[in-house]
This record gives structure tokens, sequence and C-alpha cells, in this order.
């Protein structure tokens, strides 16, 4: 490490203090060339003690050790992320009946693999890859036109890879993958090829989470403390603890238990003092709990050994391999204190969407520092006429005639025709566009073009992709059933909000 050249050298006299001695005058960095014939000539009658070089010096070394030790435990490079997108998504269906659960939209212009993605890319991991098996087509199609070369996301000496669940030779290799663990124990043998020589850790993603993170802050503290495994955590609260698993940890952060979903005294007994991981008193004693994210770092030789010798049956990490390895290796828990969300039921996806509407809203996606990326679609800004607007998101390339929107996102290439009402409203848009020709064919054949006609009032629903909803419709569950599977009518009920099925048509009048 160089010195600046605005250093300043303090001429201490022999014998001095060091206390903010009187005698002392600054020699300016710039000039320490013609400067240092006066300095040696001037050593001997002030007798200025040698050793301010070398203290300087080695002052400067150990700055420049520690920044290097830092970039080290900061480096991109030595990490590589593996996204799980492969399960069937049957709590989001029939939002995943022809999709896998991150190919699934939200946000009116996105989707949910964006998410992970995004945080990768903006923390400078350039090495993903991302495994599926259910549903995959779209998924596959996007990963394609979002993440590839010349979409302008670079990716430098790194990759980003599809991996589809395949058979292998042997017995095993006959399944499909039978959890999150299995899956990459599945491709395990990627970590040993050319490219992965020079990784160290191994970050493991899930496909169906909504969240802003900063990977490169987690692998710095998984790799400051030394720990074998790393897990992101969750700060909560008595409300939602039963509803995740929770960890319980030592005085240093260490994990040394685990409890899926525990209820009453088994509550209590996992409440943990969350100061250690850096809340604040108050803010600890609101929220006495930590909840395991199902975001993970593994050191690559630890994670290659757990999959192949010590639990090469297991099929998950969150409830199997992790929980058994507390004892024999150093678990590590990271705090995450912002805003996280599981995209993992018809409820929470509806909710995350129309909270997005909130100003302000706990997430964004107006960032420009950290952008969320998808793939380029090259659509036109939205077209309104005549419209009112309220806590609401319209995403491009929309027609909106004389409605109004209330409280709902509406989604890239949507139609809404006039005197339309929507309140409490996702509406996921359409792949593709009918022209103004296609659409009168339509109306003159008596049936439906994409889009919602007009007179209609919708609340609380979500509209799947390429829907056609006729005119004087109401969908509305005003019975406020549950549950219901009206598929051959075109829409479900799941946890009381209607679902339009996607490419599906609803004709006019029809009440729901």
């Amino acid at each position: 490490m160089a010195l600046s050249l605005s250093t300043t050298i303090v001429r201490q006299p022999h014998g001095s203090s060091g206390l903010a001695p009187r005698d002392w005058r600054p020699v300016n960095g710039d000039l320490m060339g013609k400067k240092l014939n006066f300095i040696q000539k001037t050593q001997k009658k002030n007798n200025v003690k040698s050793s301010i070089c070398m203290t300087l010096t080695g002052i400067a070394t150990g700055e420049a050790k520690l920044r290097d030790l830092d970039m080290e435990k900061r480096d991109p490079r030595t990490v590589v992320a593996v996204i799980l997108g492969g399960g069937a998504g049957t709590r989001l269906f029939p939002l995943t009946k022809r999709r896998a659960k991150p190919a699934v939209p939200i946000g009116g212009a996105y989707r949910l693999i964006d998410v992970p993605m995004s945080n990768c890319i903006n923390s400078g991991i350039n090495k993903v890859y991302i495994l599926t098996q259910f549903n995959s087509a779209s998924l596959n199609r996007h990963l394609a036109r979002a993440y590839n070369f010349g979409n302008g996301v670079t990716f430098g000496d790194g990759f980003v890879e599809a991996l589809s669940a395949t058979q292998t030779p042997g017995e095993e290799g006959k399944r499909w993958f039978q959890g999150t663990a299995d899956a990459v124990r599945q491709f395990h043998w990627l970590f040993e090829d050319a490219r992965s020589k020079d990784i160290e850790d191994v970050l493991i993603l899930s496909g169906d989470h909504l969240y802003r993170m900063d990977y490169m802050d987690f692998l710095q503290s998984h790799r400051q403390s030394g720990a074998d495994i790393t897990i992101s955590c969750l700060p909560m609260d008595d409300s939602r603890a039963s509803d995740f698993g929770l960890m319980k940890i030592d005085g240093k952060g260490r994990v040394v238990s685990f409890s899926e979903k525990p209820k009453g005294n088994e509550l209590k007994s996992m409440a943990v003092d969350t100061t250690v991981l850096g809340l604040s008193k108050e803010e600890a004693d609101k929220k006495p709990y930590i909840a395991s994210m199902g975001v993970y770092i593994f050191k690559k030789e630890i994670l290659l050994n757990l999959l192949r010798w010590r639990f090469p049956t297991a099929n998950d990490f969150g409830s199997e391999i992790i929980p058994a390895s507390a004892q024999e290796y150093y678990i590590k828990a990271f705090l995450f204190n912002d805003y996280w969300e599981d995209i993992g039921t018809i409820r929470s996806f509806f909710e995350a969407n129309l909270a997005l509407t909130e100003h302000p809203s706990r997430f964004s996606f107006y960032d420009a520092a950290k952008p969320m990326y998808t793939s380029r679609r090259n659509l036109p800004p939205s077209n309104v006429d005549n419209c009112k607007i309220t806590d609401s998101i319209i995403s491009h390339g929309s027609y909106l005639t004389n409605s109004f929107i209330e409280h709902s996102v509406v989604g890239i290439r949507s139609r809404i025709g006039s005197n339309v009402h929507l309140k409490d409203t996702v509406m996921l848009g359409a792949d593709y566009y009918e022209t103004d020709a296609e659409m009168k064919s339509l109306l003159a054949e008596g049936r439906v073009p994409i889009g919602i006609g007009e007179n209609t009032k919708i609340t609380t629903c979500i509209i799947d992709k390429n829907a056609r909803i006729g005119k004087n419709v109401i969908i509305a569950n005003s019975e406020g059933i549950q549950e219901a599977d009206r598929s051959s009518e075109g829409f479900y009920i799941r946890s009381g909000v209607t679902i339009i099925l996607k490419n599906s048509t609803i004709k006019d009048g029809l009440v729901i």
C-alpha cells in the first residue's frame, strides 16, 4: 500500500512525551523529495527517531493487509449461486398450472425469478445456476430472453445456466428432484469442473421470495465468522413466528437447535436474545424469535461432504440436512432485518402484489442504484384515456379507456374497456396484442377479445394472462366462498380470491 502524497510527517524531538509536542513542524508529502536532505541533516541535530518511517511503513502494510483481507472476503468471483426453481408450486395453483413458480408474474412487469437474479447481479455475483423441473418451459424462455449476453446484462467471465432435472446413470439418477438438497446433489459434479476451481462457497437461493439483499454482506459475514454454514434469518414477533421454521442461537450467534412451526410452550422455548444479531433492545423485545429465510451459504467442501457422504439420502436442506448438522458443524445465523415475503400461496401472492401500491410501499421495484432486471419487451407507454386511477400500478403497453382503477396492479399489454371498475385486483396482462381488426371480428361473432369488456365490475381477483372477460360481468364473490373449482367456467376461488385462468373466457353478463 503506497502512502498518499498528502501525508504529513511529524518530527518529534527525542525525549518528548508524544502528547501534543510544542516543537513540531509538518513536512508536506508533496515536498518529501526536496525535504529529504534537510531531514537527514537535521535528524542528528534534533535526534529525531528513525522509527517514524518504520512505523508509517508498518501501519501502511497493516492497512493494506486488512484491506486485501476484507476484499477477499467480499470477492464475488469465489461464490456461485444456485437458485432452486423446480417445485410443483401446488399452493400457488392455478397460477402454476402451466408455469413454474419462479415464472409467475409479479409487480405488473416482472417474474419471481427476477428477484434473486437481480439480487445476484446487483451483488456482483456472475456465476448462477437455476435448477428447474416442473412446467419449466416458460421459465426457460424467460431466462433466455432476460439474462443472455445480448440484452445489456453482462456477466463477464460468469454464466447463467438453467439445469433441468434429467436422468443420469444408476438408480438414483432415474428419479425426479425429491427436494432442495436432492436437486443440488444431482448436479454436485458441477462444483468440481474447471469453471468452479476458484469457488469457495455456494449460495443457495429460492426462486419464489420477494426481497432485496446484498449477498456480499451475507458472504462477508459468513467468511469473517469462519462458519461452515450460514443461514439468513428474519426477526419475528409472536403473531407470525408459528408459521416458520425457527432457530435457537447461543450468545455468539451460533445456531444450536431448530423447530418447525412450533406452537404453545414449544414456541416459547424458541425465544432468543436477538440483540446478539444486532437488533436494538427495544426491537429485540418485540421480536424474540428468528426464522429461517431458506437462504443459505455453504463452504463448498462442506456442502459436497454433506450431500455425498454424511446425508446421501436426505432430500431437503431446511428440514433434514441443516438441523442434523448443528452439532457437528459451525452453523451461523445472519440477521436480515428488512422486507421479505415468501410468495408461496395464492393469498400471499395476492397481498404482496397489492402491497406494492402502498405509499410508501415496504418493497419497491424503483431503485435506480439496484434495478430489478427482466426481459426486454420494447413496449410503448400506456395509453390512458379519461380514467380515474388511485393507489395502483399500471404497467407499460396498456390501454385504459374511461375506467376506474382502485388499489390494483395492471400488468403489461392490458386492455380495459369503458366504465370498468377494478378494485383490489391483480391483472397479469397479456403475452400479445390483438389487432383492431381481430377485435372487431371477434365482437361481430359474439366472442370476447383479450382484456376486460365495458361495464364490468371486478373486486378481490387475480386475472391471469390472456384472459378474455366480456361485457357487463360482475366478479365479486359476494357470498364469501373460500374454495371452489369452476375451471369449466374459466375460474377458481382459492383462499377467498377469485382467479381467472390463463387463456380462459368469461362470457358477457356472467356474475361470480
